[in-house]
């Protein structure tokens, strides 16, 4: 293992040279084919600019052409841009400019610098993935209106992105759908791609499964028949006592013992010496840290998804994992390079979380919420196959 962090470790030894000096590469790329499909392999997550923006930075500097620059320069072949319903429009309906402008010139940067881009609908204001946590109500599965109004907002992103080359824009109709039924979202997802695919028949679409996109639900997806420009996605943070260690936004934030990783992540000791039985959501939220973690683990996660991809002969997309850096340091490092290695091998392509914030490929300043160097070791990690 720790061989593996420290070949990924040399691989980019000199990141920080080459951001410094990435002004002066050569940009010329070849031009697309036109009808070349949409293809992925490694890619980062533009979080927290024009979606779920806590205000850490000034927002429409957040991310700027030397980001893009950089995130070419180290080997991502794209990048996922989440977008949200309030940071595009506001209440009533009227498009924000400053963001849309912002989208764009995301756009061309990433066609000037050769990457490809998915436009990520984050969350719409009758939806949050996190609801269940933050208090809110999700009304997108039970009003016409809201339903309505989401099919909507992807017309209103046509208008503005269907002139995009299909080999490097895509489409990801929603992230983490949690509906109460999965014929919900298979009757909304449907809508949305049928109204999608009358104007825009070639275009790429990433399709998530129910309940936080989680890999063995995409068996109970309902696909449009026959449709080939569909990547299948599903996102993992497995096992989240170890990933989200301190999370103050989950309830796992009243553990205070430790986590390792491989192994079993909490101890039976540390179990019992921390574990308040009687909170409930805490014991169940620490369910996987009873069990041993490993690359082999790793791949049960999805492997159901994996198998359903496969089926329907479809490629299989990680859209989002992580760990924050709150664990031991090369407890991180060994789960992100067993992360990397069963995604690779099992040729499912990724798209870490995140390029900026606590996750990212920055050391980030959890008391002033501030990206700062760049975390070389990591992003050696993130990339050990790449090959040169």
């Amino acid at each position: 293992m720790m061989k593996k962090i420290k070949f990924g470790s040399m691989i980019l030894m000199a990141v920080a040279i080459i951001f410094g000096v990435a002004s002066c590469k050569n940009t010329t790329k070849v031009e697309p084919v036109a009808n070349q499909k949409f293809e992925i392999n490694r890619g980062t997550n533009l979080s927290h600019w024009l979606s779920q923006d806590f205000g850490w930075e000034a927002k429409y500097t957040y991310i700027g052409e030397k980001d893009i620059r950089f995130i070419d320069s180290l080997g991502f072949d794209h990048v996922r841009l989440p977008i949200d319903e309030q940071e595009m429009w506001d209440e009533n309906g009227k498009p924000i400019a400053e963001a849309f402008t912002s989208m764009n010139n995301c756009l061309d940067w990433c066609e000037k610098y050769g990457l490809k881009t998915i436009v990520d609908l984050h969350i719409v204001r009758a939806h949050h993935f996190n609801a269940g946590n933050e208090g809110g109500i999700n009304t997108l599965w039970t009003d016409d209106a809201a339903q309505n109004n989401f099919v909507d907002i992807w017309m209103r992103l046509s208008d503005v992105l269907k002139n995009r080359k299909n080999s490097l824009v895509a489409y990801e109709i929603l992230n983490e759908a949690v509906a109460p039924d999965h014929e919900d979202w298979n009757k909304l997802m449907n809508k949305a791609v049928a109204a999608i695919r009358a104007r825009e028949p070639e275009r790429t679409l990433v399709i998530g499964a129910n309940m936080w996109q989680i890999a063995p639900n995409l068996k109970f997806l309902k696909l449009p028949e026959g449709d080939k420009n569909i990547i299948l996605s599903f996102h993992t943070y497995s096992p989240l006592p170890f990933t989200h260690y301190k999370a103050n936004w989950t309830p796992l934030k009243a553990y205070t013992g430790p986590v390792h990783y491989p192994g079993q992540i909490v101890t039976d000791e540390d179990y019992e010496k921390y574990i308040d039985k009687n909170n409930k959501a805490l014991v169940d939220g620490m369910a996987e840290a009873r069990l041993v973690w490993n690359k082999e683990k790793l791949l049960e996660v999805f492997k159901i998804g994996l198998e359903f991809a496969r089926s329907k002969n479809l490629p299989l997309y990680c859209g989002e994992f992580g760990c924050m850096p709150t664990v031991d340091r090369n407890d991180r490092l060994a789960w992100y390079s067993d992360m990397i290695d069963v995604l690779e091998e099992n040729d499912v392509a990724w798209a870490n979380w995140e390029y900026k914030g606590d996750f990212g490929l920055y050391v980030f300043d959890g008391e002033k919420l501030k990206s700062n160097e760049v975390d070389n070791e990591f992003i050696g990690v993130l990339l050990q196959n790449l090959k040169k």
